[in-house]
């Protein structure tokens, strides 16, 4: 994809244009070296599909906020990363002088992506949660992208772990009633994500005997 990096900066100032340092911080933590998936790319995505889902910016200036500070902090395999950048949020946004409540719904918002659920009629919740998936739903190889760079992020952990890993996650989405939380991420992207994810588990399984 390769995002322009000043599209990024005139996003972050439109969005707080108070703290242009805290933009500049954030950047720097989406393109740390280690990351490959989890990059400047794949913010601008979710802010891209945020403005599909949310065209009007019903959900507020604390979507968008929480779309910066989601993967802030990321270290692959971690479990603590959606807290620690949770956490980040508070304290970097509390110094810039964003009002509590904000701070706290940017909080709520990025722990919800660590599993991707939101509660009935949390629209800002279903917004982040849906552009973050919004992924899955990409032509088969945007997906086929996406789970290489993904996997490249796991470089460290074994063939054989990554497959039933992967596979425990595959199955969780596609047992859901519906993968998206709002009705314009269900008719953008539930089908395709639908058939990306199937196909998938289905070389998971062929290849390793995953039941």
């Amino acid at each position: 994809m390769g995002v322009a990096r000043s599209d990024l900066v005139d996003r972050w100032r439109r969005l707080l244009p108070s703290a242009p340092a805290l933009g500049e911080e954030l950047l720097r933590r989406w393109s740390e070296p280690d990351r490959r998936y989890h990059t400047a790319d794949h913010l601008a995505a979710v802010l891209d599909a945020l403005d599909l889902v949310d065209p009007d910016a019903r959900t507020g200036t604390a979507t968008r906020l929480a779309a910066w500070f989601h993967d802030a902090v990321y270290r692959p395999g971690d479990a603590g990363n959606e807290g620690a950048s949770a956490r980040l949020a508070a304290r970097r946004l509390g110094a810039a002088g964003v009002a509590p409540a904000t701070v706290d719904e940017v909080e709520r918002l990025v722990l919800l992506t660590v599993d991707h659920v939101a509660g009935p009629g949390d629209e800002a919740g279903a917004a982040l949660c849906d552009a973050d998936l919004a992924v899955l739903g990409r032509p088969p190889a945007g997906y086929l992208q996406y789970v290489e760079l993904v996997r490249a992020e796991y470089a460290a952990v074994p063939e054989g772990g990554w497959r039933r890993g992967r596979a425990a996650v595959l199955h969780a989405l596609l047992g859901r009633p519906a993968i998206y939380a709002t009705a314009e991420g269900r008719r953008r992207w539930e089908e395709a994500a639908r058939r990306n994810l199937t196909a998938e588990l289905a070389a998971l399984k062929g290849g390793a005997g995953l039941t």
